[in-house]
């Protein structure tokens, strides 16, 4: 076997592989239908799939939202960088125009649309009485409160003009396909990207219990627009008729790779999940006893154990610190296993974007913390301020890949030898 961080990271880039769109994409796309087309699309993987959808059907009319540094060279389809996770003024301009390339369109046209995880900051399109930075600000908050990420989509989709169906009701009565790679736990299309061409049942009340549940405070106009007829589009609505939504990729299929992989390396694997939620430490705690418990059960020359997971985790912000979910993650996994001897962890995010830092996430071994003792850096008080990434990089053990271009969530791997 390779030395253990080596594999991590080979794991991982397996993961991302395999949901590249330039990979993945073609096999479920049409032949280029006869008529108007009109390519839209939103999320951080949404302009490699544009990139993706031209290398088949050639150049195209359309606009797709990406993250700054995630745009890619497409023929005819237009490729808008902006801000993710809070929106930007870019974001709010693109939806617009977005939402104008959709009017008037007919029954003899068609619409494909590109979804993946990130479209619920780049499509922007306040409800009426809301400014962008009042939505900037809810989400932050959001962001910041723990609250599940289909939460946090609910009480979007309510304060939006285009989520939750409302995108492809401004596309009637054109028909449409949508392509959707997922970064939610579950797979739900109405979840990924808020579901910009998905109906939905959920209600202004629920949105507005999120925001109690999870302590979020908001001004009186988004108090107002969650106290009025919601917009987003109920299941079944005959301005849905025309749609077909696709899920094609998934973090199931990437961890499925990445076993196949490990196990190839000799590793006897033993699956997690794909749907994993909860506080990062909280999940780090339970995973660092299972390894524990791995460990002390483990015969002399047996194979080594690989715990591999994916889905969403989240992080309570309590200080002023820079990390994410699987900086943090990984972190408090380091404290938990206090230096065990022979057991190794990495934990990245598939869009190479850990939180709001242009880190995927980090890989350690059982040397991280006299590692961090030489660097002159506490664990434990990194962890209290919500401060893993810069931990990681002062031990020199973040993962940076750069833009991943795809987003099939969270990746963890515990290694114990």
């Amino acid at each position: 076997m390779t030395d253990p961080k080596t594999l991590l990271l080979s794991l991982f880039d397996r993961a991302v592989e395999v949901a590249d769109p330039m990979r993945s994409l073609a096999a479920h796309l049409p032949p280029k239908p006869a008529g108007r087309v009109v390519v839209i699309g939103a999320g951080k993987a949404s302009a490699r799939m544009a990139e993706a959808v031209e290398a088949e059907w050639g150049p195209c009319e359309g606009l797709v939202i990406t993250r700054y540094g995630y745009g890619r060279p497409c023929q005819g389809i237009e490729i808008v960088e902006a801000a993710h996770p809070v929106p930007d003024q870019a974001g709010l301009e693109a939806t617009a125009r977005m939402l104008a390339l959709l009017e008037g369109l007919g029954e003899g046209d068609f619409v494909l649309a590109l979804i993946s995880g990130g479209a619920s900051a780049l499509l922007i399109a306040p409800a009426e009485g809301v400014t962008l930075e009042e939505k900037r600000a809810v989400n932050a908050a959001l962001l910041a409160s723990g609250a599940p990420i289909d939460r946090m989509n609910t009480v979007r989709k309510h304060l939006s003009r285009v989520k939750g169906g409302q995108l492809a009701a401004a596309a009637h009565p054109a028909r449409m396909l949508s392509l959707m790679i997922s970064d939610v736990p579950g797979d739900d299309p109405a979840f990924i990207g808020s579901g910009p061409t998905v109906g939905d049942a959920s209600t202004a009340a629920e949105a507005r219990g999120a925001l109690e549940r999870w302590q979020v405070a908001v001004p009186a106009s988004i108090s107002a627009a969650l106290n009025r007829p919601t917009g987003v589009i109920p299941p079944g609505d005959p301005r849905l008729s025309q749609v077909e939504n696709v899920l094609y990729a998934a973090p199931a299929q990437s961890l499925a790779a990445a076993a196949e992989l490990a196990q190839a390396a000799g590793c006897e694997v033993r699956l997690l999940g794909d749907a994993l939620e909860g506080e990062a430490r909280e999940v780090a705690a339970a995973q660092a006893a299972m390894a524990l418990d791995v460990k002390a059960a483990k015969a002399p020359g047996s194979p080594p154990v690989l715990l591999l997971s994916g889905g969403e985790l989240t992080v309570t912000r309590r200080g002023d610190g820079i990390g994410g979910p699987n900086a943090e993650f990984c972190l408090a996994l380091a404290l938990a296993l206090n230096g065990a001897p022979g057991i190794h962890a990495l934990a990245c995010d598939t869009d190479g974007v850990d939180g709001a830092a242009e880190v995927a996430g980090a890989v350690f071994g059982p040397d991280i913390l006299t590692l961090a003792q030489k660097a002159g850096v506490d664990p434990a008080a990194a962890l209290a301020r919500n401060d893993a990434h810069s931990f990681f990089a002062a031990v020199k053990a973040q993962v940076v890949p750069g833009p991943t271009l795809t987003n099939v969530n969270d990746f963890r791997a515990v290694l114990i030898l």
